[in-house]
């Protein structure tokens, strides 16, 4: 069993390195808009020789550093992906459960590193007046290595993502993140052409 599972609905934009966060405080229920936070982020991510987990839309990675460090599966879902996690282990030999929770797609196939992605991450996080957490948006220099073929790439995004006390409805979700990206086009975002940073990592 995963250590923990959570549902994470996000978005993602590419932006130039001039583009200034706006404000999106009035956005919604948004009436704080927190002081940066930076952290470095560097993420393993692993795979079949035949990418049969990208295949299926499936992510497999171990990440340092942040406060979700760990490995992380991120499957499908209904709306967003199902996040599973389980705490850091010694190397980059994924834990059982973890292997366990792919036996389906992959059977015993070994995993092996496929691309390493090292992210100068700055969140901001948006709450209501009550204090509840609405949404992240982080603002990623994001730097990658594909450990297949050696090359690398350098973009920068931001992404924003639904946190506990965002709206319960998925109709007032999906006008909250609207509303959001709204705010995030005027300022010179452009919806993200690669739904993942390992999608892009790879060239996908």
């Amino acid at each position: 069993m995963p250590h923990h599972s959570q549902v994470e609905i996000e978005r993602k934009y590419d932006v130039d390195a001039e583009a200034q966060h706006p404000q999106l405080v009035g956005v919604g229920a948004v009436a704080v808009q927190g002081e940066p936070e930076r952290h470095e982020l560097v993420a393993t991510y692993f795979d079949t020789a035949d990418l049969t987990l990208a295949q299926h839309r499936t992510a497999v990675r171990v990440r340092r550093g942040g406060h979700d460090a760990g490995w992380h599966v991120k499957l499908p879902a209904d709306e967003g992906r199902t996040e599973l996690h389980w705490p850091l282990t010694d190397g980059d030999e994924p834990p059982a459960e973890l292997r366990e929770q792919l036996r389906d797609l992959i059977g015993d196939r070994p995993l092996q590193p496929i691309a390493r992605v090292t992210n100068q991450r700055d969140s901001v996080l948006l709450q209501d007046a009550a204090g509840f957490e609405l949404a992240e948006l982080t603002d990623d220099h994001v730097r990658s290595e594909n450990l297949r073929s050696g090359g690398t790439q350098e973009w920068r995004e931001w992404e924003v993502e639904l946190l506990a006390g965002a709206p319960d409805t998925r109709e007032r979700r999906t006008a909250l993140l609207d509303e959001i990206e709204e705010r995030l086009l005027a300022a010179g975002a452009r919806p993200s052409a690669s739904s993942s940073k390992l999608q892009r990592a790879l060239g996908l």
